[in-house]
């Protein structure tokens, strides 16, 4: 289904950053870890709300063991999985974010926010 790519390209952030954001280098693992996201649809038919866990590891993100994103030296993070897009800023043990794509050709966007385990 359409909602479960963009709910994993979302969670695959997760976290999420602007576009041209330096990716983090292997010494700088600050953001290193895994991460609780929640995403919360504020319009368009995509699911409400739904929540789910990423990895970040030398500044790239995954969901379920495939790739799905960075996060710069700054936290900013930048995802995009099959047609759907997530951008934010993680600062500490926390993130949050903003996201679109679509369901059933209907798009759909909302927000975001992480928190590292």
């Amino acid at each position: 289904m359409r909602h479960n790519r963009i709910r994993a390209a979302f969670f695959a952030f997760a976290a999420a950053g602007a576009l041209g954001a330096a990716p983090a280098t292997a010494a700088d693992n600050s953001y290193d870890g895994l991460w609780n996201v929640t995403v919360v649809t504020k319009s368009g038919s995509c699911e409400p709300s739904t929540s789910s866990t990423l990895t970040v590891s030398d500044g790239k993100v995954s969901a379920g063991g495939a790739p799905a994103g960075t996060v710069g030296r700054e936290g900013l993070v930048r995802v995009s999985i099959n047609g759907a897009y997530a951008n934010g800023q993680l600062s500490g043990k926390t993130g949050s974010g903003k996201w679109n794509g679509a369901s059933a050709g209907v798009p759909c966007s909302g927000r975001w926010e992480a928190s590292r385990q």
